[in-house]
């Protein structure tokens, strides 16, 4: 198994924003998006033990919470997304999608990034996997991811830029259709989480999503990280101004609770449900709709959302501020609180330095404060705490990076 650090941590109980490991030494987690909420949050463990102590049961019996939660979350989504098939895990949520837009547009071939992650099974891999497939997949194209950072071309304006990466969809399609591959979609994280939080060319994902719908495909947005208030927006498709035609969630769904799930315009589930059968032993299930709704409840109840807006904001103020004075911060970016800094050994060549962010990494666990690195060049510092985060932990944060940077840069 890999690890985050060089000395692995052994994690034994959780509060808040809070790690505690086996000797007692408390860690601020400026990483884990699973417990959203916080960790041991009190109203989704209640909601879980009282619900698993009165019923849980598969979806081949009646019970109308899960009705209610459906309704409830595909309330928060665009209009036409409303309805939803429930699952267990993000990967699974990814296999969802895949089968509901080839069983809805009768095409195979998948357009993803070449920085992407979707999840863990056979057939979601392979998208992880096309940049890299020396043989080629003919039911998958990787295109270059849109960035604004490293693009294309650094010598174009950026409504130009954008235009180059739409070529790049538009030649995928195109690949397809000579090589008699039926077109079904374009799967993308509405924030390229995985890819290193990129800031986006304006105008991409929702021309994308036009296009991919003028050749006969649907547009799958990820939101397993990007969703559920982490962008500063409930959905991350929202920064960017578009509404897909599908959306696969999970992680922070169920703060810990294995709850994933996709919603779509209608006639696509339909679709999906007539030619597939699906069913899911521990999906649908009354535990999964009562903590799934504990969960709805922790983020409007206690207005998670604007704290996101606000405490994102100021943390990115700070980062920002201090890229001024350090070179080896190449780049400050993300939305809400999904922030990365992308790490290089020189400003000038933009040139990736993975290993510095590393000792980056391992000095701030060192001190207690555990952030991780991502990115598909794998030298992006990724900040992304609970969203119960707060102005005065952002404050011990930056005083502790701030002292990182002076031992490691000067």
């Amino acid at each position: 198994m890999p690890l985050f650090y060089s000395e692995p941590l052994h994690i034994v109980r959780g509060e808040g924003i809070w790690l505690y490991d086996a000797s007692g030494k408390r860690y601020m987690d400026l990483y884990n998006n699973v417990p959203c909420v916080g960790h041991a949050n009190a109203r989704v463990a209640a909601a879980m033990q009282t619900q698993a102590g009165t019923l849980n049961v598969h979806s081949r019996y009646l019970h109308e919470a899960i009705l209610d939660y459906a309704e409830r979350l595909t309330d928060l989504h665009a209009e036409a997304l409303d309805h939803a098939v429930f699952c267990c895990t993000g990967t699974e949520a990814s296999e969802i999608a895949l089968l509901m837009a080839r069983a809805a547009t009768g095409g195979r071939g998948i357009i993803c990034t070449d920085g992407c992650y979707h999840g863990n099974s056979t057939e979601v891999r392979r998208l992880a996997n096309a940049r890299r497939d020396r043989e080629g997949n003919p039911e998958i194209r990787a295109i270059a991811y849109p960035q604004l950072y490293r693009p294309l071309d650094p010598s174009v304006s950026e409504a130009e830029l954008t235009e180059l990466y739409l070529g790049r969809v538009r030649e995928a399609i195109a690949d397809f259709d000579r090589h008699d591959v039926p077109f079904a979609g374009m799967f993308v994280c509405s924030l390229l989480v995985n890819e290193g939080l990129p800031d986006i060319p304006r105008g991409f994902m929702p021309r994308a999503a036009e296009i991919v719908r003028e050749a006969g495909g649907v547009f799958i947005a990820d939101e397993v990280q990007a969703g559920f208030c982490r962008s500063g927006r409930w959905w991350g498709y929202e920064t960017s101004g578009f509404v897909p035609d599908i959306v696969t969630m999970g992680k922070p769904m169920g703060a810990g609770l294995p709850l994933a799930g996709v919603v779509a315009r209608p006639e696509l589930v339909d679709a999906f449900r007539e030619k597939t059968g699906y069913f899911n032993t521990f999906a649908s299930s009354p535990l999964q709709a009562t903590v799934g709704m504990a969960v709805l409840d922790e983020l409007e109840e206690r207005e998670l959302l604007q704290n996101v807006v606000d405490v994102g904001g100021y943390l990115r103020a700070a980062l920002d501020q201090l890229r001024s004075e350090y070179e080896c911060m190449g780049d400050v970016r993300g939305h809400g609180l999904a922030l990365g800094v992308d790490w290089v050994s020189d400003r000038e060549t933009r040139a990736p330095d993975r290993r510095g962010v590393g000792r980056v990494v391992n000095r701030l666990k060192d001190k207690g404060f555990l952030a991780g690195s991502a990115g598909s060049l794998g030298n992006v510092l990724k900040l992304r705490p609970p969203l119960v985060f707060s102005t005065d932990n952002a404050d011990l944060f930056l005083d502790a990076f701030s002292e990182t940077l002076r031992e490691l840069h000067g």
